[in-house]
């Protein structure tokens, strides 16, 4: 009896990661091999299943009354595209892990739970049980923790924090299915089509969505992208924050809005509100993060906003430009956080006043990392740009005043963005070096290098020649065609681009030949300093930003936990714990007293219902 394809895409990590756990410690070569292997039969499987497709899978497993649980897998044109690039993205980072992980002692934990987590991700995209669905949904936040405790003993608390506020989500989730199948009776997904409105459905669409936007890492519920990055290894921050639980968040998020769900304008003007908000917020607090992946970390989530913001607009344009930089932020993204492992691998540390002058060191991660940080700056004519640009199309097909608030928010979040890999890219690669770094020769290992070199050339690729991946990859997808309007031809653009950056170059050359700079040692209180003494690390570039009077007290607020969910309800809990202890205080007849309370409030609830 053969296996459905759709089904061999999830089968297959699942079973092989389970093999990983299983194998002894020691047969280190035989997780490696699984690992690549696996990666390497999903994507192939992946690219068969979005090329020709196949028939639906739907198996009875379980029915008790009204319930009915199928194993129904329907390969969608969305949920294939999704598939073959989170395939894509786990057969790199299995590829950039073997060297990367070669010295942990967490190799076999790492290696499977990162199979699980490819499966799980598959079962999400061809799911149409909605059961089916939030249990896929489940395997890929468990494994997330686990993933996450690899990496460094610092690791445990974000991990601990990421599990903690993805189960939460989670929670709303399963609860917002609850709601959805009391409405309409119903788990099949292909077949649910309701208006976001009403006391049932209309919660029901804010609590998935509320799902969704916490898997992508948007406002409010944010803050377990930072703390992930705090230890984890930078495959895992590749492979999960950065690009898969984008593409699923905003799978959730895409169907929720084109597909189950019918929201109306006021749904619509909420999601746009999160977008802007999260776009300027999060890069704020990006541009003074003295880390590396602090930094990367937060970027990661201001990047959704122009997602999120872009599907919020309800418009063809908007919904494709949304997809479109979902896409294209999981390329340049883990283009950024692989280049940042290997940094930190040859260098020691990812604190960026220890960082600097690898640009002669490492020239290859240097020039990915440069590609990489002008597509996510959305620099012309890089992938970036075009996405964000149909982002903002969207937000003027939306039309009224409050889209075009929105549509300064996102320009000047680039602006932003892009002052702030200024930054980076002066500390770890351009500026002087770092005691530390003056000890780094030569590149990475050639299996680091080469993934994001390839992520590097696809920021390119799917910016020069847009056309294709919207044509190819994305429209067929939504299945509503997207006028992009404006001036932008991507050809002549690259040409009088490239045209200008010679010439430039030609300038400064030629300047350099006819006049010598004279070099001279700095002096300080009239004292003479040699030059080499003297290093002005790039950490500072923006520190001033936390003393302008509007923004002091909201990174006040923000260093004290005052936007975080996580630490709130830290804090309510131990307000609820506190006033518990008062009230049960070991007396019997308080006990009765609250035990009677209890069933006459039981009583009244099913008398009214």
């Amino acid at each position: 009896m053969s296996i459905p394809l759709p089904v061999l895409p999830v089968a297959l990590p699942l079973a092989a990661g389970i093999l990983v756990l299983i194998v002894p410690r020691a047969l280190r070569w035989v997780h490696e091999t699984l690992a690549a292997l696996a990666t390497t039969a999903t994507l192939a499987l992946a690219v068969i299943l979005f090329l020709r497709g196949a028939p639906d899978v739907r198996l009875p497993l379980l029915e008790v009354g009204g319930f009915s649980l199928s194993l129904d897998l329907v390969p969608s044109a969305l949920g294939s595209l999704m598939l073959l690039f989170a395939a894509g993205f786990g057969f790199l980072v299995a590829l950039y892990s073997l060297p990367a992980m070669a010295s942990s002692g967490r190799r076999r934990q790492f290696y499977a739970f990162l199979l699980l987590a490819l499966g799980g991700s598959a079962g999400v995209f061809l799911a149409d049980h909605l059961v089916v669905f939030l249990i896929c949904w489940e395997i890929v936040t468990a494994s997330l923790y686990f993933l996450i405790s690899t990496g460094t003993p610092e690791s445990k608390a974000g991990a601990t924090k990421t599990f903690a506020m993805l189960g939460g989500a989670d929670g709303c989730l399963l609860l917002g299915i609850g709601l959805l199948w009391f409405s309409v009776r119903t788990f099949s997904i292909g077949a649910i089509r309701v208006p976001a409105e009403g006391w049932l459905l209309a919660p029901a669409f804010l609590l998935m969505a509320a799902a969704a936007v916490t898997k992508a890492g948007s406002l409010p519920f944010h803050t377990w992208i930072p703390a992930a990055s705090e230890g984890a290894p930078a495959a895992v921050m590749a492979f999960l924050p950065a690009s898969v639980d984008k593409l699923l968040g905003i799978f959730l998020l895409v169907r929720l809005c084109t597909g189950i769900f019918v929201p109306g304008p006021a749904m619509g003007m909420t999601l746009m509100v999160v977008g802007a908000v999260t776009i300027v917020a999060a890069v704020l607090m990006a541009m003074v993060q003295h880390d590396l992946m602090r930094l990367l970390s937060y970027h990661a989530v201001s990047q959704v906003g122009y997602m999120v913001l872009g599907i919020g607009t309800l418009s063809p344009v908007g919904i494709v430009g949304g997809l479109f930089h979902m896409l294209n932020h999981s390329i340049y993204k883990s283009c950024l956080f692989l280049c940042g492992g290997s940094v930190a691998r040859k260098a020691g540390t990812t604190d960026l006043d220890e960082l600097g002058g690898l640009a002669g060191a490492m020239p290859v991660t240097f020039g990915a990392f440069l590609v990489a940080a002008l597509a996510i700056s959305g620099v012309p004519p890089l992938n970036g740009f075009v996405s964000k640009w149909m982002v903002y199309q969207g937000a003027i097909v939306a039309g009224g005043w409050a889209p075009l608030v929105f549509l300064v928010a996102a320009m000047f979040g680039s602006a932003l963005t892009l002052a702030s890999f200024v930054k980076a890219l002066y500390a770890v690669f351009l500026g002087p070096p770092s005691l530390r770094t003056r000890a780094v020769a030569g590149e990475a290992n050639i299996l680091m290098v080469v993934p994001p070199v390839l992520l590097a050339l696809l920021c390119v690729l799917f910016g020069v020649w847009y056309r294709f991946p919207l044509d190819v990859f994305i429209l067929p997808a939504v299945g509503t065609p997207a006028g992009i309007f404006g001036v932008w031809d991507a050809s002549l653009a690259t040409v009088l681009i490239a045209v200008a950056l010679l010439a430039g170059a030609l300038v400064y050359l030629f300047g350099r030949m006819w006049r010598k700079a004279r070099v001279a040692d700095p002096f300080v209180g009239g004292e003479r300093v040699p030059a080499d003494r003297l290093r002005i690390s790039g950490t500072r570039f923006y520190d001033t930003i936390r003393d302008l009077p509007l923004l002091r007290p909201l990174y006040r607020w923000q260093e004290g936990g005052i936007f975080d969910p996580y630490v709130l309800l830290g804090k309510a809990g131990a307000g609820v714990t506190w006033v518990l202890r008062r009230i049960h205080n070991g007396i019997l007849p308080w006990y009765l007293a609250w035990s009677l309370l209890g069933i006459l409030v039981l009583i009244a609830l099913f008398a009214l219902w």
